[in-house]
Protein backbone atom coordinates (compact mmCIF):
# COMPACT_ATOMS: atom_id res chain seq x y z
CA UNK A 1 0.00 0.00 0.00
CA UNK A 2 1.47 3.45 -1.04
CA UNK A 3 0.64 6.66 0.36
CA UNK A 4 -0.07 7.79 -3.33
CA UNK A 5 -3.10 5.61 -3.99
CA UNK A 6 -6.37 6.48 -5.17
CA UNK A 7 -9.22 6.87 -2.86
CA UNK A 8 -11.05 4.04 -5.76
CA UNK A 9 -8.33 1.88 -4.11
CA UNK A 10 -8.66 2.71 -0.43
CA UNK A 11 -10.87 0.24 1.62
CA UNK A 12 -13.31 1.75 3.36
CA UNK A 13 -12.68 3.48 6.60
CA UNK A 14 -14.74 0.52 8.87
CA UNK A 15 -12.52 -1.75 6.91
CA UNK A 16 -9.23 -0.03 7.64
CA UNK A 17 -10.38 0.50 11.28
CA UNK A 18 -10.92 -2.99 11.77
CA UNK A 19 -7.72 -3.57 10.17
CA UNK A 20 -6.03 -1.25 12.61
CA UNK A 21 -8.08 -2.09 15.71
CA UNK A 22 -7.13 -5.70 15.13
CA UNK A 23 -2.99 -5.55 14.67
CA UNK A 24 -3.09 -3.21 17.98
CA UNK A 25 -5.07 -5.87 20.14
CA UNK A 26 -2.90 -8.04 19.09
CA UNK A 27 0.46 -6.46 19.60
CA UNK A 28 -0.94 -5.77 22.77
CA UNK A 29 -2.45 -9.01 23.96
CA UNK A 30 1.37 -10.83 22.51
CA UNK A 31 3.22 -8.29 24.78
CA UNK A 32 4.71 -6.47 21.74
CA UNK A 33 2.96 -2.92 23.59
CA UNK A 34 3.26 -2.83 27.08
CA UNK A 35 1.06 -1.15 29.61
CA UNK A 36 1.59 2.20 29.60
CA UNK A 37 3.04 2.50 26.42
CA UNK A 38 2.27 5.69 24.17
CA UNK A 39 0.13 5.02 21.15
CA UNK A 40 1.29 7.38 18.56
CA UNK A 41 -1.76 8.10 15.64
CA UNK A 42 0.10 9.77 13.35
CA UNK A 43 2.62 6.61 12.94
CA UNK A 44 -0.30 4.46 12.61
CA UNK A 45 -1.79 6.28 10.17
CA UNK A 46 1.53 6.24 8.44
CA UNK A 47 1.87 2.48 8.43
CA UNK A 48 -1.63 1.31 7.57
CA UNK A 49 -1.64 4.61 4.79
CA UNK A 50 -4.37 6.01 6.36
CA UNK A 51 -6.15 9.50 7.45
CA UNK A 52 -6.90 9.92 11.14
CA UNK A 53 -10.57 9.28 10.96
CA UNK A 54 -9.78 5.35 11.00
CA UNK A 55 -6.98 5.64 13.27
CA UNK A 56 -9.14 7.30 15.99
CA UNK A 57 -12.20 4.88 15.34
CA UNK A 58 -9.82 1.70 15.54
CA UNK A 59 -9.20 3.49 19.13
CA UNK A 60 -12.05 3.82 20.58
CA UNK A 61 -12.79 0.10 19.58
CA UNK A 62 -10.07 -0.85 22.29
CA UNK A 63 -11.46 1.56 24.56
CA UNK A 64 -14.12 -0.49 24.59
CA UNK A 65 -12.18 -3.93 24.59
CA UNK A 66 -10.62 -2.22 27.76
CA UNK A 67 -6.69 -2.20 25.97
CA UNK A 68 -6.51 1.49 25.46
CA UNK A 69 -6.71 4.42 27.06
CA UNK A 70 -7.35 8.06 25.56
CA UNK A 71 -6.68 11.24 27.51
CA UNK A 72 -8.67 13.99 26.01
CA UNK A 73 -6.05 16.75 24.06
CA UNK A 74 -3.13 14.26 25.48
CA UNK A 75 -3.28 10.87 23.59
CA UNK A 76 -3.92 7.31 23.49
CA UNK A 77 -1.55 4.56 25.80
CA UNK A 78 -1.58 1.52 26.46
CA UNK A 79 -4.26 0.11 29.24
CA UNK A 80 -2.06 0.01 32.55
CA UNK A 81 -3.26 -1.20 35.87
CA UNK A 82 -1.96 -0.13 39.56
CA UNK A 83 -1.54 -3.16 41.90
CA UNK A 84 -4.64 -2.42 43.91
CA UNK A 85 -6.48 -2.27 40.75
CA UNK A 86 -5.06 -5.44 38.73
CA UNK A 87 -5.99 -6.75 42.41
CA UNK A 88 -9.75 -5.42 42.42
CA UNK A 89 -9.93 -7.09 38.76
CA UNK A 90 -9.24 -10.54 39.37
CA UNK A 91 -11.46 -10.32 42.70
CA UNK A 92 -14.25 -10.00 40.15
CA UNK A 93 -12.88 -12.69 37.45
CA UNK A 94 -12.94 -15.00 40.60
CA UNK A 95 -16.86 -14.49 41.39
CA UNK A 96 -17.86 -13.64 37.90
CA UNK A 97 -15.94 -15.89 35.87
CA UNK A 98 -17.02 -18.91 37.42
CA UNK A 99 -20.88 -17.51 36.80
CA UNK A 100 -20.02 -17.20 32.95
CA UNK A 101 -18.89 -21.26 32.98
CA UNK A 102 -21.99 -22.06 34.75
CA UNK A 103 -24.08 -20.31 31.88
CA UNK A 104 -22.25 -22.38 29.66
CA UNK A 105 -21.78 -25.41 30.52
CA UNK A 106 -24.95 -26.97 29.79
CA UNK A 107 -24.56 -25.56 26.47
CA UNK A 108 -21.08 -27.09 25.31
CA UNK A 109 -20.91 -29.23 22.86
CA UNK A 110 -18.85 -32.42 22.09
CA UNK A 111 -17.11 -30.91 20.14
CA UNK A 112 -15.95 -28.12 21.90
CA UNK A 113 -14.96 -30.04 24.62
CA UNK A 114 -12.88 -32.42 22.82
CA UNK A 115 -11.14 -29.20 21.51
CA UNK A 116 -10.74 -28.09 25.72
CA UNK A 117 -9.12 -31.59 25.59
CA UNK A 118 -6.63 -30.92 23.13
CA UNK A 119 -6.19 -27.55 24.30
CA UNK A 120 -4.84 -29.03 27.78
CA UNK A 121 -2.49 -31.25 25.90
CA UNK A 122 -0.94 -28.56 23.90
CA UNK A 123 -0.69 -26.25 26.83
CA UNK A 124 1.79 -28.66 28.25
CA UNK A 125 3.95 -29.23 25.00
CA UNK A 126 3.54 -24.65 24.59
CA UNK A 127 7.39 -24.45 23.33
CA UNK A 128 7.26 -20.77 24.98
CA UNK A 129 5.21 -18.63 26.65
CA UNK A 130 3.35 -16.64 23.72
CA UNK A 131 2.33 -20.41 22.49
CA UNK A 132 0.98 -21.26 26.23
CA UNK A 133 -0.72 -18.35 26.48
CA UNK A 134 -2.63 -18.59 23.22
CA UNK A 135 -3.78 -22.10 24.05
CA UNK A 136 -4.84 -21.13 27.53
CA UNK A 137 -6.81 -18.17 26.37
CA UNK A 138 -8.62 -20.51 23.74
CA UNK A 139 -9.27 -23.07 26.53
CA UNK A 140 -11.25 -20.94 28.87
CA UNK A 141 -13.09 -18.97 25.75
CA UNK A 142 -14.07 -22.51 24.43
CA UNK A 143 -16.12 -22.96 28.05
CA UNK A 144 -17.12 -19.34 28.22
CA UNK A 145 -18.91 -17.79 24.53
CA UNK A 146 -21.89 -20.83 24.07
CA UNK A 147 -24.86 -18.80 26.12
CA UNK A 148 -25.40 -14.81 24.72
CA UNK A 149 -25.03 -12.97 28.15
CA UNK A 150 -26.62 -9.37 28.35
CA UNK A 151 -23.17 -7.99 29.60
CA UNK A 152 -21.45 -10.65 31.64
CA UNK A 153 -19.43 -12.14 28.78
CA UNK A 154 -18.18 -8.69 27.34
CA UNK A 155 -17.24 -7.52 30.91
CA UNK A 156 -15.05 -10.96 31.65
CA UNK A 157 -13.57 -10.85 28.05
CA UNK A 158 -12.63 -6.61 29.72
CA UNK A 159 -10.99 -8.11 32.30
CA UNK A 160 -9.29 -10.88 30.63
CA UNK A 161 -7.85 -7.72 28.31
CA UNK A 162 -7.08 -5.52 31.37
CA UNK A 163 -5.25 -7.99 33.03
CA UNK A 164 -3.19 -10.43 30.33
CA UNK A 165 0.00 -8.36 30.49
CA UNK A 166 0.43 -8.90 34.60
CA UNK A 167 -0.60 -12.52 33.74
CA UNK A 168 2.28 -12.84 31.15
CA UNK A 169 4.59 -11.32 34.42
CA UNK A 170 3.15 -14.41 36.63
CA UNK A 171 3.22 -17.30 34.07
CA UNK A 172 6.71 -16.23 33.67
CA UNK A 173 7.14 -16.62 37.61
CA UNK A 174 5.08 -20.04 37.32
CA UNK A 175 6.90 -21.19 34.43
CA UNK A 176 10.24 -21.26 36.71
CA UNK A 177 8.87 -23.90 39.00
CA UNK A 178 5.27 -23.76 39.71
CA UNK A 179 3.79 -24.72 35.89
CA UNK A 180 2.59 -27.89 37.06
CA UNK A 181 0.13 -26.37 39.09
CA UNK A 182 -1.68 -24.58 36.03
CA UNK A 183 -1.44 -27.73 34.17
CA UNK A 184 -3.16 -29.56 36.99
CA UNK A 185 -5.81 -27.31 37.37
CA UNK A 186 -6.36 -27.29 33.99
CA UNK A 187 -6.85 -30.87 33.86
CA UNK A 188 -9.41 -30.96 36.96
CA UNK A 189 -11.45 -28.53 35.44
CA UNK A 190 -11.80 -30.35 32.31
CA UNK A 191 -12.76 -33.21 34.08
CA UNK A 192 -15.24 -31.21 35.82
CA UNK A 193 -16.43 -30.21 32.65
CA UNK A 194 -16.94 -33.26 31.22
CA UNK A 195 -19.15 -34.49 33.99
CA UNK A 196 -21.18 -31.32 33.45
CA UNK A 197 -20.81 -30.78 37.16
CA UNK A 198 -21.12 -26.98 37.67
CA UNK A 199 -20.34 -26.78 41.36
CA UNK A 200 -17.01 -28.42 41.10
CA UNK A 201 -16.36 -26.35 37.60
CA UNK A 202 -17.07 -23.24 39.80
CA UNK A 203 -14.94 -23.93 42.21
CA UNK A 204 -11.82 -25.25 40.62
CA UNK A 205 -11.97 -21.85 38.57
CA UNK A 206 -12.32 -19.88 41.31
CA UNK A 207 -9.23 -21.17 42.86
CA UNK A 208 -7.30 -21.18 39.41
CA UNK A 209 -7.92 -17.37 38.85
CA UNK A 210 -6.98 -16.52 43.24
CA UNK A 211 -4.04 -18.11 42.63
CA UNK A 212 -3.02 -15.87 40.10
CA UNK A 213 -4.02 -12.91 42.12
CA UNK A 214 -2.00 -13.74 44.88
CA UNK A 215 0.93 -14.45 43.32
CA UNK A 216 0.59 -11.17 41.89
CA UNK A 217 0.13 -9.12 44.76
CA UNK A 218 3.45 -10.58 46.27
CA UNK A 219 5.37 -8.95 43.31
CA UNK A 220 4.55 -5.12 43.81
CA UNK A 221 7.79 -4.63 41.24
CA UNK A 222 4.92 -5.85 38.15
CA UNK A 223 3.84 -2.84 38.57
CA UNK A 224 6.14 -0.43 38.08
CA UNK A 225 5.89 0.87 34.80
CA UNK A 226 8.57 2.73 32.96
CA UNK A 227 6.82 4.77 30.61
CA UNK A 228 6.38 8.25 30.75
CA UNK A 229 2.87 9.54 30.02
CA UNK A 230 4.25 13.17 29.38
CA UNK A 231 6.29 13.15 26.75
Amino acid sequence: MTRSMTMTNTPPTNVLSTRIADELRRAILSGELSPGERIRQEELAEQFGASRIPVREALRILVTDGLVNMVSNSGAWVSSLTQDECSEHYQIRERLEPLLLRYNLGALTDADIARAGELVELMKQAPDLETFMRYDREFHWITYSRVETNSLTDLIEKLWNTTQPYRRVFMKLVRSGGIEVTHLEHELLLEAIKRRDSDEAESILHGHIRRTRIELDRHPEVFAHEFDKSD
